[in-house]
């Protein structure tokens, strides 16, 4: 075992403060991994404050991490120490399911265990995440970096990107196919980029004037200002896809309105009840499919990876001192960043050098 320092959440009401705990010595199929650089998603924000009534504290968040191999167990045969890999949101699965025999974990039928916040299958303890100095992961479920990516910019690649690349490579989006991202944030920002280098024609929906011309500079093509009725009216029936990634409570109704017949709409980002009720004639009369999607599968990662690598896609980010990890969680809510923290894990090995 190897003495690990992190920040954690102590409490739902209480700010993410230093904390040491132990790492497990690796098993014959684990890689030791020195974390050098960690984004900062929203659904860590959720589980630090229990928004969701499932944390178990204290929390160490974080599931976009990339850093270097420092050891392997004797098994490993795909990794060598001084790699530079990546963790995302799974770290094991039953692998013995339908759902992990088709290689896509995250949908496994005893449930994928998460990089933070689950029970280890093998001995119980509670799974921590990024927002350390070192972690231990199975073989299975380490990703390797591509030459070529901006590791830091890379990092949320691991959730945001394959969030919205998943739902895209399943529903075959390519050249010839007009598609609307909703929103245009973390998740919005990375289905563009992803969408545009798949040949797909890109519209961002948006409420906010502000961002026409920032969606244009991340590679839309077109921008609909949601809020204004001709715009939305002159759009109608016109797209073959939908990506919706929008986290809150929002009405569908419109949007499922600007789909073509046999046009799917797809929720990568709200996990509430639809509210307002979707209109059944939206779907029925046009054929049209509501479809949602969950991050992706550990090769599907990969693949996105080498993808990234090959289009130059990374993350637009804002490094991030630990030390300020609280600060940023309050600006993460209010949407004021640009489109995602990651953490620099330099500043926390400053702490013990100091």
């Amino acid at each position: 075992m190897s003495q690990t320092h992190a920040y954690a959440a102590y409490a739902g009401d209480q700010p993410l403060a230093p904390f040491t705990f132990e790492r497990r010595a690796p098993r014959p199929d684990d890689v030791a991994i020195e974390i050098l650089y960690c984004g900062v998603c929203h659904s860590d924000l959720h589980f630090a404050r229990n928004d969701w009534g499932m944390t178990t504290f204290p929390l160490v968040p974080g599931h976009e991490i990339v850093g270097r191999v420092t050891a392997v167990g004797n098994a490993v045969t795909q990794f060598k120490a001084g790699d530079l890999v990546g963790v995302g949101c799974m770290v094991d699965s039953c692998h013995h399911c339908q759902a992990c025999e088709d290689g896509v974990e995250q949908f496994c039928l005893n449930g994928f265990t998460m990089t933070y916040g689950s029970e280890d299958r093998q001995d119980g303890t509670l799974t921590q995440g990024g927002y350390s100095d070192s972690i231990v992961v199975s073989e299975h479920f380490v990703l390797r970096m591509p030459e070529g990516l901006d590791p830091a910019a890379a990092a949320p690649i691991l959730c945001a990107g394959i969030t919205t690349y998943s739902p895209l490579r399943k529903h075959g989006v390519g050249a010839g196919h007009k598609i609307g991202v909703i929103g245009m944030g973390g998740l919005g920002h990375m289905g563009v980029k992803l969408a545009k280098a798949l040949g797909a024609e890109v519209t961002v929906f948006t409420r906010s004037e502000a961002k026409v011309e920032e969606a244009k500079r991340n590679g839309a093509d077109h921008v609909v200002v949601s809020g204004n009725p001709a715009q939305m009216e002159a759009v109608a029936e016109t797209f073959d896809f939908m990506l919706d990634t929008v986290p809150v409570q929002h009405d569908l109704n419109p949007y499922l309105a600007a789909l073509k017949y046999d046009g799917t709409h797809i929720l990568v980002g709200l996990l509430d009840p639809i509210e307002p009720a979707i209109e059944g004639f939206n779907l029925v009369f046009k054929r049209r499919v509501l479809a949602g999607s969950l991050i992706g599968g550990i090769a599907e990662t990969q693949e996105l990876l080498d993808f990234c690598a090959e289009h130059g896609i990374t993350c637009d980010i804002e490094m991030l001192d630990i030390h300020n990890i609280n600060a940023a969680y309050e600006r993460m809510e209010k949407g004021d960043v640009r489109y995602r923290f990651v953490i620099d894990m330099a500043t926390l090995k400053a702490d013990q050098a100091a």
